[in-house]
């Protein structure tokens, strides 16, 4: 019995120091805002609402926008296939969001067919390996960056991060909510579950 006990206790030590070094790295990530040229933008989806994008994927639009005038580079990709409304997806919302502030339909590619950041990620690195583009900026949430850097680095791209300003949560509880999901969605695409 003591040695069941002495195995579990290592496992939970394990554990709990693989949850630590992710959090300090989500974290650690989230703080630097690494904005250089690249050979894209890419801009993360979040909701759309009606064919608008959600304040949350608005800011990161806009975000993308200021990087794209500063000459970071030539190509942004928006991200986001189609949510509970059909009719619309977060990429080509976020596309026509960026051509109504000026940035020419032809420097502005919508992938519109994923689910969720890993499928992002791997859409986007095809439209970029086909474009042949290796680096580009990527811009979501600061507790995102380091999954997303993680998933493109898994298929071949270089990414930066550029966190969307003001994208922590204000509360020391909500913060927290958001790395332990960063942890929790991180570790199931290691585990190949996501």
């Amino acid at each position: 019995m003591a040695k069941a006990w002495k195995i579990l206790l290592i496992v939970l030590l394990i554990v709990i120091g693989y949850a630590s070094a992710i959090y300090l790295r989500i974290v650690r990530q989230s703080g630097k805002d690494e904005s250089r040229n690249a050979d894209a933008i890419v801009v993360f989806g979040a909701a759309e609402y009606v064919g608008r994008p959600s304040p949350v994927f608005k800011a990161r639009l806009d975000h993308a926008a200021e990087l794209y005038r500063k000459g970071l580079a030539p190509i942004v990709i928006t991200t986001g296939g189609a949510g509970a409304d059909p009719k619309f997806s977060e990429g080509e919302v976020g596309k026509q969001y960026l051509e109504s502030l000026g940035i020419p339909d032809d420097h502005v590619i919508a992938e519109t067919q994923s689910t969720d950041t890993a499928e992002s990620a791997r859409r986007v690195s095809a439209i970029m390996h086909t474009n042949h583009m290796n680096t580009c900026v990527a811009v979501s949430d600061g507790y995102h960056i380091f999954r997303i850097k993680q998933m493109l680095a898994r298929e071949g791209v270089t990414a930066f991060g550029a966190p969307r300003p003001n994208s922590k949560p204000q509360s020391f509880g909500k913060r927290n909510e958001a790395v332990l999901h960063e942890i929790a969605s991180y570790t199931l695409w290691l585990l190949h579950v996501s």
